[in-house]
């Protein structure tokens, strides 16, 4: 599947969103990118998984992991696609933790998985914790890598997709100059 086919199944399940929205950071964009949409369509999921799996099948992934949230059922699903076991990692205090009986032995073999990328925050602290627990990180998987390869993790790294999205201050964003309506997508 390629990366066009990759937008087109994404739009199509409402995880890229066009029009004027207010982000997180206070910033204006023309687009907005939300991955859980995807996790109600199984058939999907499932697929998106198998290409993020696809580039790390012959290196005997023992172990996938995901940041919690976004992670967690990407997580399982490639794991299922690479034969493995499934974990996410949460954060406590702005640490990456494993919790809830889960374990990863010093040798493990790891694949770091996540939805999508802007800073890569979340997927560092997840490599940081797989590190101070001497697992062997594969690599890193992505559905869309949203700093259009600017994210380095020093890691074999796989994003279907790479996106570089438009980002505005509120006081010169030219969609409220134009007087689009602003949406508010995490409400």
């Amino acid at each position: 599947m390629k990366s066009e086919t990759v937008a087109k199944l994404l739009e199509k399940t409402g995880v890229i969103k066009n029009g004027h929205f207010l982000l997180t950071s206070g910033r204006h964009s023309s687009r907005f990118l939300q991955c859980s949409q995807l996790l109600q369509y199984p058939q999907y999921t499932a697929k998106i998984a198998a290409l993020m799996a696809e580039p790390f099948l012959t290196r005997n992934v023992e172990i996938v992991i995901g940041p919690a949230m976004g992670g967690v059922v990407i997580a399982y699903e490639t794991a299922r696609a690479l034969g493995a076991r499934a974990l996410y990692a949460e954060q406590v205090e702005g640490k990456m933790l494993l919790r809830r009986g889960f374990k990863i032995d010093p040798g493990e073999k790891v694949l770091v998985v996540e939805d999508a990328v802007t800073t890569g925050g979340s997927v560092q602290k997840v490599i940081n914790l797989l590190l101070g627990l001497q697992a062997v990180l594969v690599g890193v998987s992505v559905i869309i890598d949203r700093s259009a390869g600017s994210v380095d993790f020093g890691q074999p790294t796989h994003a279907l997709l790479s996106m570089d999205l438009p980002l505005y201050n509120p006081d010169d964003c030219p969609l409220c100059l134009a007087g689009m309506p602003l949406q508010k997508p995490k409400d």
